[in-house]
């Protein structure tokens, strides 16, 4: 056991000296996976950066999977039905789940164990939704072979306290990433793709070509696609009407993916891709800059123009409690004033005007 818990203060120390790191989200990935191999004893596994508003994924690294199986794999996380997904596991209250807990011991209940970690040959998966406050920054799947036994009381023990940490971390990312964006330029053109029933690439404009090439992952599935394009593509098929999540390119653009199925039924999907308006962009930067619930509803009135008084009134909150948390929320973001505010978050790109307080 002492052991067990010398490990587990190395790795929070390594997690710390990562998120410090300013590494963007894809290495950062790379390197926590490297850094997990070991002590949570799996054989191969995958990180999605997510939508933090919606948990979507958006981006995918990976190591040790059969990428022929990626399209699939998206196909059971977005039909739901499986106590297994990352959005069961989150509706279910848990930061952290394993096939074997979800389903009492009896994996052959989960449709994903089933028809995916069963006929590659694992016996188990830990998932861990990384989570914090309302924003869903990543998710990560670690996959054992059944030779190796299941996942143990002290694998999720370590699981649940790496969750936090590496949450951080990643809303870390996303916040310097919002810092750091180019502003949109002036005569910039949605690209557009269109996508198969089976997530692969049919016909794509220049831009959509160029813009595809851009955020191409090492560990490509055979779609073709990067992994956004293909999860608002099945969701918008899945539900037979238009879908919309934001993606972040590695050079920090932020774009908006809306999806629309196309006539026919083996139309396929079109994609379009294009910056993000302020209004989209806002939803992040109120995560990214960890408001509270309450604190988000007050800064959203603030970026309107309400005055204190309004606020209290629109929200049945005195006026003091309302000036609290003004004071908190220019606290988190770095800022002076209630117009810098709306700077921050409302501006064609957000500008740096000095990073909040640790």
């Amino acid at each position: 056991m002492a052991k067990r818990r010398e490990v587990e203060r190395e790795v929070l120390g390594s997690i710390g000296e990562l998120a410090a790191s300013g590494l963007p989200a894809a290495e950062l990935f790379r390197q926590l996976h490297a850094l997990l191999l070991e002590p949570l004893g799996f054989d191969g596994g995958c990180w999605h950066g997510n939508d933090p508003v919606t948990g979507f994924p958006t981006s995918t690294v990976a190591d040790g999977l059969d990428f022929a199986q990626f399209e699939q794999a998206v196909h059971l996380e977005l039909q739901g039905g499986d106590s297994t997904t990352f959005t069961a596991i989150r509706t279910a209250g848990h930061k952290v789940q394993t096939v074997d807990r979800a389903t009492d011991g009896h994996p052959e209940r989960s449709v994903r164990y089933r028809e995916l970690l069963h006929p590659c040959g694992y016996g188990d998966e830990l998932r861990i939704n990384f989570d914090i406050g309302d924003g869903r920054w990543a998710s990560a799947a670690f996959m054992r072979e059944r030779a190796r036994g299941r996942y143990d009381l002290p694998d999720l023990r370590l699981a649940e306290r790496v969750a936090a940490p590496i949450g951080a971390a990643l809303r870390g990312t996303h916040l310097a990433a919002l810092r750091g964006a180019r502003p949109p330029q002036p005569a910039h053109t949605p690209a557009v793709a269109v996508l198969d029933g089976y997530g692969r690439l049919r016909s794509a404009d220049a831009a959509a070509r160029e813009l595809i090439g851009r955020m191409a992952e090492p560990t490509a599935h055979t779609g073709g696609v990067p992994s956004g394009f293909l999860t608002v593509a099945r969701l918008a098929a899945r539900r037979g009407s238009p879908a919309e999540m934001r993606v972040s390119t590695p050079d920090g653009q932020w774009l908006a993916l809306h999806a629309s199925p196309l006539d026919g039924r083996h139309s396929g999907v079109a994609v379009v891709a294009s910056p993000v308006s302020p209004s989209q962009r806002l939803p992040l930067a109120l995560l990214a800059h960890g408001l509270s619930p309450r604190e988000q509803e007050v800064a959203l009135q603030a970026v309107r123009g309400a005055s204190t008084k309004e606020i209290a009134a629109h929200l049945h909150l005195t006026v003091p409690t309302v000036q609290q948390h003004v004071t908190a929320i220019l606290h988190k973001t770095g800022v002076g004033s209630r117009r810098e505010l709306v700077a921050l978050l409302m501006a064609d790109h957000l500008p740096t005007l000095g990073l909040p307080p640790a």
